[in-house]
């Protein structure tokens, strides 16, 4: 069975940070804290209004973090150039609208594959990994591969928000049959959006999913129970399920 990672998004550390100024509480502290209690990487999004995560932040974690860094980004030439100059291992290229609070679907793969293609080539062809944020849909898990994507993350938002039961059951079915599509189709299979301590160890035990990226949750819960102890429960589950 394929093991499986946990990727750590600091995004709400900034947030945090940004509401009065000043360098505290600082993202690159964070990320180490994550990654000494059990993240195998650590997920940032430079989003273009620098809502969060700020440029200087990125710089920070490249040059401090030997750990793999997973550049979330909109698919723009301002973020292409930028992903070119910091070399992360992967980028993950998500949907952006300005006026959304959050990420709130997959990416367009499949009606946007003249825009995506040489974004995904250029990166692809600096030894950046690429990875697709994508809703579990065929036709996009399809596209992804035509592009030349390295991986693909499945949006799992609609099955987190969607109370147990049939209607569930049926976003799980989805997710499960996308995965097994981008394992089919030699691609690394990725999940996140929305998990927590009930869903995440759910999905970590689809076998084709290599990757689960959590952020809000556990940046969350860690007001409560401190960010070790929310990482390591994280990474505790993940490994349960799997097992």
């Amino acid at each position: 069975m394929t093991p499986i990672r946990l990727g750590v998004n600091v995004d709400h550390v900034a947030t945090l940070r940004n509401a009065r100024g000043g360098a505290h509480p600082d993202p690159l502290a964070a990320a180490r804290l994550a990654l000494a209690h059990g993240a195998d990487s650590i997920t940032i999004h430079l989003r273009e209004d620098r809502r969060h995560i700020r440029d200087a932040d990125c710089r920070a974690m490249r040059d401090a973090l030997s750990a793999p860094i997973n550049l979330e980004m909109a698919a723009t030439a301002e973020m292409q150039a930028i992903a070119l100059g910091l070399r992360p291992h992967a980028c993950c290229i998500v949907p952006e609208r300005r006026a959304e609070v959050t990420t709130e679907g997959g990416l367009d793969a499949a009606g946007g594959a003249e825009a995506l293609a040489p974004i995904v080539a250029a990166l692809g062809g600096a030894g950046i990994r690429v990875s697709l944020f994508l809703d579990p849909d065929p036709a996009q898990v399809e596209a992804a591969a035509r592009l030349g994507a390295r991986a693909v993350e499945l949006h799992t938002g609609r099955f987190c928000d969607t109370p147990p039961g049939a209607a569930r059951d049926r976003e799980l079915a989805r997710l499960r049959e996308a995965a097994r599509q981008v394992a089919s189709l030699g691609l690394e299979c990725h999940a996140g959006h929305g998990l927590d301590f009930v869903t995440a160890p759910i999905l970590a035990a689809i076998p084709e999913v290599a990757e689960l990226n959590i952020g809000h949750f556990l940046m969350g819960q860690a007001l409560f129970e401190g960010l070790p102890a929310v990482v390591s429960r994280m990474r505790q589950v993940m490994l349960a399920a799997r097992a």
